[in-house]
């Protein structure tokens, strides 16, 4: 009879084969209450499932990551249960968990509409309050092929058509409906109490545009009510903060469809573009790294001696001249900074080399996967390669570590996660290679002082990585910079160096990048800081504004002073209010508003005021251009407003 071994190392003896919502209830009534499904051995069941043989056991509940899991793929089933009470005709296809919710794919006659979607929301809270008791049973493959096909759900008859015979098939439902689904699920629809139906939209069938075309519908489902408001705060917060929409009030740039996934960059968005790489150059001028720049058009070949076109030809575009060589335009910079490194004889005595440059790169994404200037097809990499000695792997890889996170500091990305990426499977190299590059990097990870949780299969294929995700500042995580491991492709295009003992040796090739797409960073910057951009950073730092036409001169040699002095300064001289005037730039974002009258033309100042609204008073223009200087160089803190905050009133 089985002996159960919890996870605080106690253990409790049984008479007879025990579900997992009896180890619960033994354990006391509020932990049987609140049991979603159990960890038996290590694998997931429901609370239904029988342990008949030792065994460590776990109790999931919603306060476990996976007990949220369990409630976003059982709400998926309740929309599929409520959308077929409702439309009997639907036919179900797939439902999987996604970040945030759920969602499922149906065939139906006509559109769902706004109206259907609010009467499936409302069935889906009506079956949850019968609280149906969730079952599961199996069936012989062919069976439930059979199954399927006899009520209609031809879909669901393909998916398990795929399945190879002679495997079992697991179905789940409450009362009367039924489904495909691996589980596990929770005991019953009353556990499913904070959801939310979000959106409709169209989905080809497995993904293919050459299939019939699906309704997709979106949800969110969550613990409880609590958290459910708190998302839904959220995605509200986050609709505000729309770099998309920020980024036309701001004019920083736009998109059209004749350029699909590439920027039209205006002047201050291309001034903040600037600003980026201008910050870049100086850090990685401290770090030691050399700028290049290679060529966006290089022969086919060299993609395919890379493994570019075997792993990521799909991605990549291709041209051919009249002469019919064909080039491809770079979706990486990898294999240019290698044929750098190839020009002239290396010794080990160059290394490490560290090679960076802004370069821009083209990758073919989906038309529906585009999105502002978080999904492109056309965007700069800040990227970088170092090449060194595999004893020089871990002291430079604790070097890339420190500097991209003192990076994300000065853009005010403090909580920063990093996750380990191992091999995936389809990848080049040997096992053995790919062993030596994985220890290596989690050799480099723990001398640095870093901790990293797994993200299986999400490697390079040319190597493992680490992978930087920052959270902005309503909760969204971002991935961002990686570091990466690579002895694959300096082999693979012939690079080497002299060693010690003057035989040819295959350097090292560590990929850095920080920012990961200018582009992507600038879109994150703007919803981060909702397009209240630090000082150093904003692309219009003080606007002045007179008052009436006789301070028009004044105004002007104020603007022509502090841009003399690196400033990005404009003036407001139009003949309209200035209460007008401030708003205005307000909206705008501008950090700081430089009021003159005439009391500030006779005193040789400024009345100073910041996009928040706070009044700072009057302050001299040698003080201001010296304090906004100061604010320039701290990357972030507001020094100006700070000081003069705290400065004694009159």
């Amino acid at each position: 009879m089985p002996v159960i071994t919890l996870p605080d190392s106690s253990q409790k003896r049984f008479d007879r084969p025990i579900s997992v919502a009896e180890v619960a209830a033994s354990i006391g009534a509020g932990l049987a209450k609140a049991a979603l499904a159990g960890r038996v051995d290590g694998k997931l069941v429901d609370t239904s499932h029988i342990i008949d043989h030792d065994a460590t056991v776990s109790i999931v509940t919603d306060k476990d990551p996976q007990g949220l899991e369990i409630i976003r793929h059982s709400t998926a089933h309740l929309l599929a249960n409520a959308v077929q009470e409702l439309f009997p005709d639907a036919q179900v296809t797939i439902g999987p968990v996604i970040e945030d919710g759920f969602f499922y794919d149906f065939a139906f006659k006509r559109p769902f509409s706004t109206e259907d979607l609010a009467a499936i929301e409302e069935r889906m809270v009506q079956i949850a309050a019968r609280d149906l008791p969730v079952h599961r049973r199996t069936l012989p493959r062919d069976d439930a092929m059979a199954h399927f096909k006899n009520i209609g759900e031809h879909y669901k008859a393909e998916i398990i058509g795929a399945i190879p015979a002679g495997e079992d098939i697991s179905l789940y439902g409450q009362g009367s409906w039924e489904d495909l689904c691996r589980g596990p699920h929770v005991p019953s629809t009353g556990k499913l109490k904070a959801f939310k139906l979000m959106k409709v939209a169209g989905a080809y069938w497995r993904g293919d545009s050459r299939n019939e075309m699906l309704q997709r519908i979106y949800g969110t489902a969550w613990a409880n009510e609590k958290q459910l408001k708190e998302y839904l705060t959220r995605l509200e917060e986050a609709e505000k903060r729309d770099h998309r929409r920020i980024g036309r009030e701001l004019d920083l740039f736009h998109l059209q469809d004749e350029a699909p996934g590439a920027v039209f960059w205006h002047p201050k968005g291309w001034t903040l573009f600037q600003a980026l790489i201008r910050y870049m150059r100086e850090r990685q001028v401290e770090g030691g790294f050399q700028e290049v720049n290679t060529p966006e058009i290089m022969d086919r070949e060299l993609w395919v001696q890379s493994g570019h076109i075997e792993k990521f030809g799909e991605n990549m575009f291709m041209t051919k001249t009249p002469d019919e060589r064909v080039f491809a335009i770079k979706p990486m910079n990898c294999p240019g900074h290698v044929q750098v490194f190839n020009q002239g004889l290396r010794s080990y005595r160059e290394l490490p080399l560290r090679l960076a440059e802004f370069g821009k790169v083209h990758r073919y994404e989906p038309s529906g996967a585009l999105h502002g200037l978080m999904r492109v097809r056309a965007f700069t990499q800040d990227d970088a390669h170092i090449f060194c000695t595999m004893q020089q792997i871990t002291a430079e890889s604790v070097a890339v570590t420190q500097l991209i996170l003192s990076i994300y500091h000065d853009f005010g990305f403090d909580d920063v996660r990093i996750k380990f990426s191992d091999r995936p499977s389809k990848r080049v190299g040997s096992d053995e290679t790919w062993d030596r590059a994985e220890a290596a990097l989690k050799a480099a990870a723990a001398a640095a002082g870093i901790e990293t949780t797994l993200n299986p299969g999400e490697g390079a294929f040319y190597g493992p990585k680490l992978e930087f995700v920052l959270r902005d500042a309503i909760g969204r995580d971002w991935q961002c910079g990686t570091l990466q491991v690579d002895l694959n492709l300096p082999v693979r295009l012939g690079a080497h160096y002299i060693g010690e003992d003057s035989q040819k040796h295959s350097p090292v090739m560590l990929h850095r990048a920080m920012f990961g797409s200018l582009e992507r960073f600038i879109g994150i910057l703007i919803e981060h800081h909702a397009g209240k951009l630090p000082t150093w950073l904003a692309p219009v730092q003080a606007v002045v504004m007179g008052i009436t036409e006789r301070q028009e001169q004044y105004c002007l040699n104020v603007a022509e002073n502090l841009r003399n002095q690196g400033l990005r300064v404009e003036t407001d001289l139009r003949n309209e209010k200035v209460g007008f005037k401030i708003r205005e730039h307000t909206l705008k974002r501008v950090p700081y508003l430089l009021v003159v009258g005439d009391r500030e033309v006779e005193g040789r100042t400024l009345a100073v005021r910041t996009r928040s609204g706070k009044d700072l008073g009057s302050i001299g223009l040698t003080e201001l251009a010296s304090e906004l200087a100061k604010e320039n160089a701290s990357r972030g803190r507001t020094i100006l407003e700070d000081r003069l905050s705290q400065r004694p009133s009159a």
